[in-house]
């Protein structure tokens, strides 16, 4: 099929397979979908897949490396749990086995969404990155561009994630530090760094954990804390943080929940301020909702930096040899950095031409309950900054609403032919 005989298709439903065809003018491979285009295998990409089939939309995975859910088969340290209990976790259609413990671990995690994949019979196109993603106005469809294939689709579901590459900050005198810096995202475990120095950049969920389980394998860390957060006891009183936060929250508004959170946390973990850890004057909740910051949930980190175990310290102003410099003046030797620093959105290095993603952080623009519309069949699942959860709730959302276009659109071409 020639790019001429392209522009001129109309009726992409009524064929009952996708077009495979060769321009001329391109070592482009070029298939035609009859279903969306979704970016990223990861639990996001699973889910919305899975909620398209479920209303009997076709869809094609494109996914840049060798797996499903890369970031946590590829960049997670070993002793990592779901930090909430697993009915927030567990992705649209299909539960967590029964048997799982509440806080699933990261190889069951794993387990269960290859079991997600098999039972609804996903079948991602694997080492296959995005160079760009394009909608060409003239014929109204997405190009979406891979080192070897054009995929042309009515819909794009963009579903990388905001985690896709590592955030690593630059120090001065960096270069010339004379241990190992590494990101997270090669950390496995704490063998390795028994009796040696350790600071860890990154005082959220994962730099805390890195932290713990440094101790616990006879490391000497550190934690760089830069900016206040909030603390909160991963369970209080047998019920769940999260859980309790979400039934209170259908009571009373963000303020007194908040309120009553930070009041319960003070009796079951003290003032965390003495620790070196400042609570932000905003609630966590409302803090979550107006900047994305999760809450920091305790696994036991508050117990050895209260020991004596972990020391805190303030932001880096330079490194210089085994000499890490901080901001108020302290000099202390350390054999081994480690930067649990995030990660951040790919999105504006391939998708292009649009406004609904920030070229500045790759979020969506718009609200959830906007951008679940999409713009020119352009849409997002997993950017919320609500976890998991978050990712059901968008593929649900976006499915039901491509599911009602793409039946249109075949009662359409079938009543033409």
């Amino acid at each position: 099929m020639e790019e001429v005989e392209f522009k001129k298709v109309h009726d992409p439903y009524l064929q009952p397979k996708m077009i495979t065809s060769t321009n001329s003018d391109s070592p482009l491979r070029r298939v035609w979908l009859p279903g969306p285009v979704i970016i990223g295998a990861g639990p996001s990409g699973l889910a919305a897949a899975a909620c398209l089939k479920n209303h009997g939309v076709p869809s094609m995975i494109l996914e840049q490396t060798s797996c499903i859910a890369s970031l946590w088969q590829l960049k997670t340290y070993d002793r990592l749990r779901l930090h909430l209990p697993k009915q927030f976790c567990q992705l649209p259609l299909m539960p967590f086995p029964q048997d799982f413990p509440t806080y699933p671990t990261k190889e069951q995690f794993l387990s269960y969404l290859e079991s997600y994949a098999k039972n609804f019979d996903l079948k991602p196109v694997f080492n296959a990155t995005v160079v760009s993603a394009e909608f060409d106005g003239e014929c109204r469809f997405w190009r979406v561009k891979t080192k070897a294939t054009e995929y042309v689709s009515q819909w794009l579901i963009v579903a990388s994630g905001e985690n896709a590459d590592e955030v690593v900050p630059r120090f001065e005198g960096m270069d010339e530090f004379n241990g190992p810096i590494v990101h997270t995202s090669s950390y496995k475990s704490g063998d390795g760094f028994e009796n040696k120095r350790v600071l860890v950049v990154g005082c959220g969920n994962s730099g805390m954990e890195v932290c713990l389980d440094l101790c616990n394998s006879h490391a000497f860390p550190s934690l760089v804390v830069r900016d206040s957060l909030h603390v909160l006891p991963q369970e209080m009183f047998g019920i769940s943080t999260f859980g309790l936060s979400m039934w209170l929250l259908k009571w009373f508004p963000v303020r007194i929940v908040d309120h009553l959170l930070l009041f319960i946390s003070r009796c079951l973990l003290g003032d965390t301020s003495v620790l070196g850890l400042n609570r932000p004057k905003i609630g966590p909740l409302e803090l979550k909702g107006i900047s994305g910051k999760t809450p920091v949930l305790d696994v036991g980190t508050l117990a050895k930096i209260r020991s004596g175990d972990i020391k805190v310290y303030p932001a880096i102003k330079r490194l210089e040899c085994n000499i890490v410099e901080f901001v108020d003046g302290r000099k202390e030797n350390f054999d081994a950095i480690i930067l649990a620093t995030g990660y951040r959105s790919n999105v504006p290095t391939w998708l292009k031409d649009t406004n609904l993603f920030s070229n500045k952080d790759g979020f969506p623009k718009k609200k959830l309950q906007e951008g679940s519309k999409g713009e020119r069949g352009l849409y997002a699942v997993g950017f919320t900054k609500r976890g998991l959860l978050g990712s059901s709730i968008d593929a649900c959302r976006v499915a039901k609403e491509i599911s009602r276009q793409y039946s249109e659109g075949k009662r359409e071409c079938l009543q033409r032919a």
